[in-house]
């Protein structure tokens, strides 16, 4: 969701608190354009981040409620090179899209982040994310770090569409941040 940190994706590096470093996408060019969305569905944590020592995210887009995230208009490719760092395998191949956008979903392997969700359209475009294959009542739930949720929470409030309070409020009441986290200290990430 932050675009520094979505930065180390395209531009390659290491993102401060990472303990590995990306090789970026073939296209390195920023994203033409970043917005603020509402997403059917949750967010929750799970399985633990050898690069953030904590609980990834993770869309369940069957799930009942709303989740706050932002759209990066990318090209085709860098959003198989983003998927593919994503999975631990080398950016460089494109993706077959062709079932993600006809039916919604397409699994590309049972691990986390290899599954493919459409979860709508935006001026005329589709709307693509990656996941994991289960649902969130399916797997243990997970805390994330404190580097990896500061990312997230500075995400959303560079999008400009929820204060500080919602954010914080939102990220808190996440399952696997819940209970973890509280509200004052996800705002003691933003200004930390």
């Amino acid at each position: 969701m932050h675009l520094d940190r979505l930065a180390h994706y395209i531009e390659g590096g290491r993102p401060a608190g990472a303990a590995r470093s990306y090789p970026g996408c073939r296209d390195r060019r920023p994203p033409s354009r970043s917005v603020p969305v509402e997403l059917p569905g949750a967010l929750y944590f799970a399985t633990r981040s050898p690069v953030w020592r904590g609980g990834r995210a993770f869309y369940d887009p069957g799930a009942e409620g709303l989740v706050y995230a932002r759209a990066h208009l990318v090209t085709v490719s860098q959003f198989a090179d983003i998927a593919a760092q994503e999975m631990y395998r080398e950016p460089g191949a494109d993706l077959d899209l062709g079932d993600v956008l006809s039916t919604g979903r397409s699994a590309l392997g049972e691990g986390r982040y290899e599954t493919l969700v459409r979860t709508g359209r935006l001026d005329g475009r589709p709307v693509l994310t990656f996941t994991a294959p289960w649902r969130m009542d399916e797997v243990d739930w997970t805390a994330p770090s404190a580097a990896y949720l500061r990312y997230l929470a500075e995400g959303l409030m560079e999008a400009g569409a929820w204060d500080e309070g919602a954010v914080t409020a939102y990220l808190a009441a996440c399952p696997g941040a819940e209970g973890v986290w509280t509200e004052r200290a996800v705002a003691n990430l933003l200004t930390g």
